[in-house]
């Protein structure tokens, strides 16, 4: 499945399906310093036919802490991140966790992408992320995340590791380049 962002700015965008459906969407109000809560939201569906209103619930949340680990809320659980998403690798740019499946993932945060795969000798690929294109060299295209089928019992908690992962991510891209480096 493949689901588009409105923007690249992971904590506040609409992510949608091919065809257009509203599936999530995440806010985040403006706070100094990266600081605050990001809230992801699912639509739910629509008990009253005559109400054509999108209706949500909330999925997750991130609390983002300026020193030590931020915290996620999902599913009536505090988890925080280093706990629950612990870095791994020389730089920090693994970040690994247990699924509901029991199963150990991992996102990989590269220069310009997070994939995230099954943390095992397969490494096989459950999502991965493509940025937004302009269209210079081939049709423009916006960002969007390719979730594999196997790992669609689990799109909440994916979409939520992702917009953390993703904002990390961006942040050292930024950090590079007014590093000059």
């Amino acid at each position: 499945m493949q689901l588009i962002l409105s923007s690249e700015s992971v904590r506040n965008t609409i992510i949608t399906n091919e065809s257009g459906q509203v599936l999530y969407k995440t806010s985040h109000p403006f706070k100094l310093i990266g600081m605050g809560t990001t809230t992801i939201q699912k639509i739910k569906s629509n008990t009253d036919p005559m109400d054509m209103r999108d209706q949500f619930e909330v999925v997750g949340e991130i609390e983002w802490h300026l020193f030590g680990s931020s915290t996620f809320r999902i599913n009536g659980q505090e988890m925080q991140t280093n706990d629950f998403l612990p870095r791994h690798g020389i730089n920090g740019l693994k970040r690994t966790f247990t699924g509901p499946d029991g199963r150990p993932y991992r996102w990989d945060m590269r220069f310009d992408v997070v994939v995230l795969s099954h943390n095992n000798q397969s490494r096989t690929e459950a999502a991965r992320y493509h940025r937004s294109t302009l269209g210079i060299f081939g049709p423009k295209k916006k960002p969007c995340l390719d979730v594999h089928p196997d790992v669609m019992h689990m799109l909440d908690l994916i979409v939520l590791t992702f917009v953390y992962v993703e904002k990390l991510r961006m942040d050292m891209e930024i950090a590079t380049a007014s590093s000059g480096g």
